[in-house]
């Protein structure tokens, strides 16, 4: 017996010994009646309680029985009082243990069914017809089999095996627990059918998604009721039968309110959503009762056909039906409006909901984070009372699409410290921001937790493993989580082709491609950007247009603004400035700033003065506040030495606000990320990084190495300009990966801009003086320095 029920007891002691000490007041079935129907505080009840032990009231089994189902459906009381109220009993029946049973599962203790019924056949007590029932649906709850069975033996040896009551609850357990057959059985051999075992067996393979069986046995029935007919309409719904369920509802001569609600769930499990809000117009038209789950489905709905208006509408009706204080449909709304931008008016109901449940909190932080209000989302996420996996892996995966990437590592960290172990979408969200951070070392950390537990590496969980170790230049990793996996997708192939190709190595990207294409995986819009990006870093100019003649002709596929991209900086690159101008001019669509970027950038490599000045201007006065644009003129200028036009761009620039964006390098070293800018002596290993600097600087000398200054935009003397380009973000991050790495470990580094000239033959030299392999992702393509060369070829 727990504390509670111990302390009741005595508190009964007390109250029995103060009855006895009283005059004896007679106590009848008719009082004992009125006294529980008065009850409302347990010391009432110990009161009458102890006046039936003291009368010897308790003797009578109808009287204590009634003490007993009081007891067991009170709040006031924990169901140890009961068990011990039942053992008190002098002549208790089938009905006083099957009270106590009923109470254990209406409290969701189904597990102490079994034992009571042990005890109850230890005292040779002997079971009702309901007491099977009870204990075959306590089984159910529970989904054991063996339990079920074991009081199906039960049923037979106690001469109730014809009792359609306990044959349709064990129809029930053995469906419930995955076991038609037996269930078939049980309804096939049954002398005696009611409504219950019809509906019970139907309801069998409906849950079993058997529409065929399903269906035989509806038009089998002896009657259709609605329970039948409801039941059809949910499985056609979930077996894409849209038209078998309409054509099942319409054919319906009564309908209650459930048989338009699964009618309109049909339509919205099905992405029929305008057919499911008139539904919902028709129901509100002939004035059937509308309840909870009717306003969910038709708020998310409106949400998938983004009818913000009809939302708006909906919501008035969740008001006038007096649905407002409800949690789901405040959940609903919640999500519509934040996922549609208006996360005022989603604020405004979170915060007057009196209920809040988990998926409330929840739906406001992904609204916020949807918007791009992360600080908004993680004062809120902070806030949580509860934080279960899905608001973990919503904060995480708010902070990784919106650049926040260190902080969705921090919190990832925070997560793996608590109980909470993460799912698949926050895997994704942190593998991702490793990609992006270029932390290979992190990221192989999330790759051994996921094997060590036990995640299935599925196509969406291994394409972004992928992604990531390309990101990372790690292409050995990537290839071996390829060819780990069974089941690859089209997301997939574009991965290892854009990774690949990113990387450097043409010739396997395109392999790559005639793979796919071998096993018969359809190429998509995102395949021919991996592929023409192969053959821009490789200047492949007739291939790159055998594969965009290809898009349309074999596969159908209209090239969009980011294959007019590629093609025009394949041109570009291979110094065909005339036909990448010309390509740009008949684009079907504008040209997008990438595009201009690649014919602007193309002038400035081949130096061809006058058209890059003229595309140049073009796209300053098309894009003003574009600070690529202003940066490349400049560099156009600088190269021939007219100083007077940079200082007049740097001007413009300074009056319409626009703002270089300074270049950054970041490096991974320990699990830490460390980020250098140009000039940068912030980092605390600066003095280290001084000194590893001179020790570039000397070896570069010694092997010819003469800085290119082409690139710096200041009218200054030549050596300031040489100082200054030793001092670059890539140089200062090679240098301390020089100090904080060991070989054969190569130095990996991340570059938020292109690479310059002059870091680009610097990396070269380095690795090999130093006899070091150092990797630079920039913002277009991966350089892998080894002895001297790099993977692009200097075609970058």
């Amino acid at each position: 017996m727990n504390t509670v029920s111990k302390s009741l007891f005595r508190s009964l002691e007390i109250f029995t010994r103060d009855a006895g000490q009283s005059t004896r007041s007679t106590i009848t079935l008719s009082i004992l009646e009125s006294s529980l129907q008065k009850c409302r505080k347990p010391k009432e009840f110990l009161q009458i309680h102890a006046q039936m032990v003291t009368t010897g009231f308790t003797k009578d089994t109808f009287a204590a029985s009634r003490l007993l189902s009081f007891a067991v459906a009170s709040p006031f009381f924990n169901l140890d009082y009961s068990y011990q109220l039942l053992m008190q009993i002098d002549t208790p029946n089938a009905f006083t243990w099957n009270t106590l049973m009923r109470g254990y599962i209406q409290r969701h203790y189904p597990q102490f069914c079994l034992p009571l019924y042990s005890l109850m056949l230890g005292r040779n007590m002997v079971p009702d017809n309901y007491t099977h029932p009870i204990l075959i649906g306590a089984a159910g709850i529970r989904s054991s089999e063996l339990e079920g069975m074991q009081i199906h033996s039960h049923v037979v040896k106690f001469g109730f095996e014809t009792d359609v009551y306990a044959l349709n609850t064990l129809i029930n357990m053995y469906s419930v627990c995955g076991n038609l057959d037996d269930a078939q059985l049980l309804f096939d051999r049954s002398p005696v059918l009611d409504s219950v075992s019809w509906n019970s067996i139907l309801a069998a393979h409906v849950q079993a998604g058997n529409v065929a069986e399903a269906v035989r046995i509806y038009e089998q029935m002896p009657e259709h009721n609605i329970i039948a007919s409801n039941s059809m309409i949910a499985l056609f719904g979930r077996s894409n039968c849209v038209s078998d369920a309409r054509k099942l509802f319409d054919g319906m001569d009564v309908r209650d309110v459930v048989s338009w609600t699964a009618m309109i769930s049909c339509y919205e499990q099905n992405e029929l959503f305008t057919e499911a809000l008139e539904m919902f117009c028709r129901m509100k038209r002939e004035a059937v009762p509308l309840d909870e789950v009717v306003m969910v489905s038709s708020i998310s709905a409106c949400n998938k056909l983004e009818a913000i208006k009809m939302g708006e509408a909906i919501h008035a009706i969740v008001i006038e039906e007096g649905f407002e204080s409800y949690v789901n449909p405040q959940n609903a709304l919640i999500h519509l409006y934040s996922n549609h931008g208006d996360i005022v008016a989603a604020r405004r109901l979170f915060d007057c909901c009196s209920l809040l449940d988990q998926i409330s909190w929840n739906s406001m932080i992904l609204g916020y984070s949807k918007c791009g209000l992360l600080c908004e989302a993680r004062m809120l996420f902070n806030a949580a009372p509860v934080k279960d996996v899905v608001t973990w892996g919503t904060m995480i995966a708010g902070c990784a699409q919106h650049d926040r990437f260190m902080e969705a590592l921090e919190l990832f960290g925070q997560m793996l410290n608590g109980p909470i172990m993460p799912n698949e979408s926050a895997l994704v969200s942190v593998i991702s921001a490793c990609a992006h951070l270029s932390a290979l070392e992190q990221g192989k950390w999330v790759h051994a937790y996921i094997k060590k537990n036990g995640f299935h590496i599925n196509i969406f969980l291994g394409t972004t493993l992928i992604d990531m170790y390309m990101k990372c230049g790690s292409i050995g990793t990537a290839l071996e989580v390829f060819d780990a996996l069974k089941d690859r997708g089209i997301t997939t192939w574009n991965a290892m082709i854009s990774g690949l190709a990113m990387n450097g190595l043409i010739k396997e990207s395109l392999e790559k491609f005639a793979d796919m294409e071998k096993c018969r995986v359809i190429p998509n819009e995102i395949t021919f950007v991996g592929v023409l990006s192969a053959c821009r870093h490789a200047g492949l100019v007739e291939e790159g247009r055998k594969h965009f003649c290809s898009m349309q002709k074999t596969y159908g596929i209209l090239p969009n603004v980011k294959h007019y991209c590629c093609m025009v900086d394949l041109f570009g690159r291979a110094g065909l400035l005339k036909e990448a101008e010309e390509l740009v001019e008949s684009m079907p669509m504008t040209p997008d700033v990438a595009t201009w970027g690649a014919l602007l950038g193309a002038c400035k490599k081949h130096s061809a003065i006058e058209v890059g000045e003229r595309i140049g201007k073009k796209l300053i006065e098309l894009e003003p506040q574009h600070d690529g644009f202003h940066v490349l003129l400049a560099n156009i200028y600088a190269s021939k030495g007219r100083w007077d036009d940079v200082m007049k761009l740097r001007c413009t620039m300074k009056e319409r606000g626009v703002t270089k964006i300074p270049g950054c390098s970041m490096i991974e070293s320990n699990g830490v990320v460390h980020e250098f800018l140009a000039g940068d002596r912030n980092h605390p290993q600066i003095v280290k990084i001084d000194k590893m600097l001179d020790e570039m600087a000397s070896r570069l000398k010694i092997e010819g190495y003469q800085p290119n200054t082409a690139d710096v935009t200041y009218d200054i003397e030549e050596e300031e300009k040489e100082t200054s380009v030793y001092r670059h973000s890539e140089k200062l991050a090679i240098a301390f990966g020089l100090i904080d790495t060991l070989p054969p470990m190569p130095i990996r580094i991340t570059k938020n801009l292109r690479i310059c000239s002059d870091c680009h033959a610097a990396a070269k030299i380095i690795s090999r003086a130093f006899q070091r392999e150092i990797i630079v992702r920039d913002r277009q393509r991966f350089h892998h320095f080894r002895q001297g060369s790099c993977s692009c070829t200097d075609f970058w």
